[in-house]
């Protein structure tokens, strides 16, 4: 993904997976992501998702539970060993984001980035990843990212105008991928369509 996650000193292979096994195991529902791009696949009669920056494949697993064709990229090998160790069936590619239109020759109906992917990429790169992620998309397709909004991080106002850039335009945002209304606060999700 980029030099900003392999430097975070954020757990990584199975320790990462672990934490969501920890709260499902206590009740918490673990699936927001792959509930609401359910939803908006249901919605367009969609089948195919992009899971850019799927680390350990919690989000593309689920949606391969549910029926839907998924694909799974990320750049860190630790993450990806475990999505393979967990699905062999499913397609994972090790790449970069910034590298996308070279490891991702298919086109996909949603291209989910959950997981703050956003604010790990290098600085500067979000434009490109957002607009080769953007030509991944089918006529229609949508683009759902989530991420927290931290000082000195990407804010809503440039995602929306990379997003824009990249011939997409907001049609939902909401603070948390359960679809609570968004109003401010420290964390956003939001949906861009491909015009």
């Amino acid at each position: 993904m980029s030099s900003r996650w392999q430097s975070s000193d954020r757990p990584r292979g199975a320790d990462y997976d672990a934490r969501w096994a920890q709260l499902e195991a206590a009740g918490r529902s673990v699936h927001g992501e792959a509930d609401l791009v359910e939803s908006l696949l249901r919605a367009s009669g969609g089948t195919r998702v992009l899971d850019a920056g799927c680390g350990t494949g919690r989000v593309a697993i689920e949606l391969a539970g549910r029926g839907f064709s998924v694909f799974g990229v990320d750049a860190d090998p630790a993450m990806l060993t475990v999505a393979r160790d967990k699905a062999p069936e499913l397609r994972w590619v090790q790449a970069d984001l910034v590298d996308t239109a070279t490891a991702v020759p298919d086109e996909f109906d949603v291209v989910v980035l959950a997981g703050n992917v956003m604010i790990f990429l290098d600085q500067g790169t979000e434009s490109t990843v957002v607009a080769q992620l953007a030509d991944r998309l089918t006529p229609g397709g949508v683009l759902v990212a989530g991420f927290q909004l931290l000082a000195g991080r990407l804010t809503l106002q440039r995602y929306d105008d990379i997003a824009t850039s990249a011939g997409l335009r907001l049609v939902h945002r909401w603070a948390t991928w359960e679809q609570a209304p968004f109003d401010g606060g420290d964390y956003a999700v939001s949906v861009h369509e491909l015009t």
